[in-house]
């Protein structure tokens, strides 16, 4: 069953009864609300004013929802996990701490590999020129000591969007606003699902800044983010008002835990492709398997064609 996202973006009583997440509107004159519990993946809190009890959040936390907070910009900027999320997570995290380096720098190449390649016929979609990307993608080595992902990224933005000296930049002009959006909740089911694997989001195969909680999440994510970029994509071509996330938007991008991708030859929502990923992971720091399973983007154009 595919995991429901709900958003609340005005002030609001978030509690809990038999099971059910109870909503309450103190400010409007509107009924009570309830949802199951169980059918939650994710909850969005943007408004300031949200009152949510330590009850729910318990609830919440029991059943691997995904509670994620937002800044003043609307941004999300926090997300409440399990301490324990898997029964198994002391050894599971072991193997992830005893990872040896040449592992590390081989699960980085797929890694790229897989996000250029992804980008490339991303472009094959909105009928670009994708050769470049793709002998990017022969260039890759181990750990990727050249970093052609940064220089497969800046091509490939630069050419995405048909917009004047466009470039990737969380505080540069629209849709990077769209795609920090998009990329936030992309990072929370990363997270999510890498704490549900029994591994730890904050110690990278590539990613290491001290600063940063979610450094595995940043790794494991990478592959993803061309479907959040034809998300945006999509938005940008129906011309409409992209310089602030309105609710519109962001009902689209909240999406994306949803959104249909192909992983392993077979149709999945992304945030269950995502916990495919974080599995074979864990499996290839065990030493079962050396491959990482990640979506294909090639594979997944005829669900996007038919969305378009």
């Amino acid at each position: 069953m595919i995991k429901r996202t709900l958003f609340f973006g005005n002030p609001a009583y978030l509690s809990t009864k038999n099971q059910q997440l109870v909503v309450n509107f103190p400010e409007e004159d509107k009924d009570e609300k309830t949802i199951p519990i169980e059918d939650l993946g994710y909850v969005v809190l943007e408004d300031p004013q949200i009152t949510i009890t330590n009850g729910l959040l318990r609830k919440l936390v029991e059943n691997k929802t995904a509670v994620i907070t937002c800044d003043k910009q609307h941004l999300p900027c926090s997300l409440l996990q399990p301490l324990v999320g898997h029964t198994e997570q002391t050894e599971r995290m072991r193997y992830q701490l005893n990872a040896s380096i040449p592992l590390k720098k081989n699960l980085w190449q797929q890694t790229v590999i897989a996000k250029i390649d992804n980008q490339a016929n991303h472009f094959l979609l909105r009928n670009k020129n994708a050769l470049r990307l793709k002998r990017y993608v022969k260039e890759v080595k181990s750990g990727d000591l050249d970093n052609q992902e940064a220089i497969a990224a800046a091509f490939y933005f630069q050419n995405l969007f048909d917009i004047d000296d466009f470039s990737r930049n969380q505080k540069g002009i629209a849709p990077n606003n769209l795609l920090n959006y998009g990329y936030a909740i992309l990072r929370a089911v990363a997270a999510r699902a890498l704490v549900s694997s029994g591994l730890l989001p904050s110690v990278g195969i590539f990613h290491h800044n001290k600063y940063n909680a979610f450094c595995l999440a940043d790794d494991v994510m990478e592959p993803y983010r061309p479907f959040v970029d034809a998300l945006v994509y999509d938005i940008v071509e129906t011309g409409c008002q992209i310089e602030e996330l309105n609710t519109s938007i962001k009902a689209n991008l909240l999406m994306i835990p949803a959104m249909d991708v192909i992983i392993d030859g077979k149709q999945s929502p992304l945030m269950n492709a995502m916990s495919r990923t974080t599995t074979s992971l864990y499996e290839c720091f065990e030493g079962s398997r050396r491959k990482l399973l990640y979506p294909e983007f090639k594979s997944s154009l005829e669900l996007l064609r038919d969305k378009t």
